[in-house]
């Protein structure tokens, strides 16, 4: 998967979605989703074994959006993404962030 699929594929749960942050004074409002890759691929044998690698999806909202976070894991399961999840509030910035944590096959 391609970071443009990845980027794709999150477009398609209707929020505006960008690698690791979006530009300062972009005005974008939430909800939207950050994603980014996690340390390299898997290695054995000094070479690299198979080019799978952890994917953090970021989901913010002003509210806890259930119908939001359902579109986005429902978007997971139709490509085959088993996801672990977490949830946090951050005061600072009056929002909701669900991280999503997944493993995915890179080919770029």
């Amino acid at each position: 998967m391609t970071r443009a699929e990845v980027l794709t594929m999150l477009e398609g749960s209707g929020c505006s979605a960008a690698y690791y942050s979006f530009p300062e004074n972009s005005g974008v409002q939430p909800p939207f989703i950050c994603f980014y890759y996690g340390h390299g691929p898997m290695l054995a044998d000094n070479t690299m074994y198979v080019g799978i690698t952890p994917l953090t999806v970021e989901l913010y909202t002003e509210q806890k959006d259930f119908t939001t976070e359902a579109t986005l894991e429902g978007i997971f399961a139709d490509n085959g993404i088993i996801f672990d999840k977490d949830e946090t509030y951050i005061e600072s910035e009056n929002m909701f962030e669900i991280i999503y944590t997944m493993e995915v096959l890179i080919n770029e």
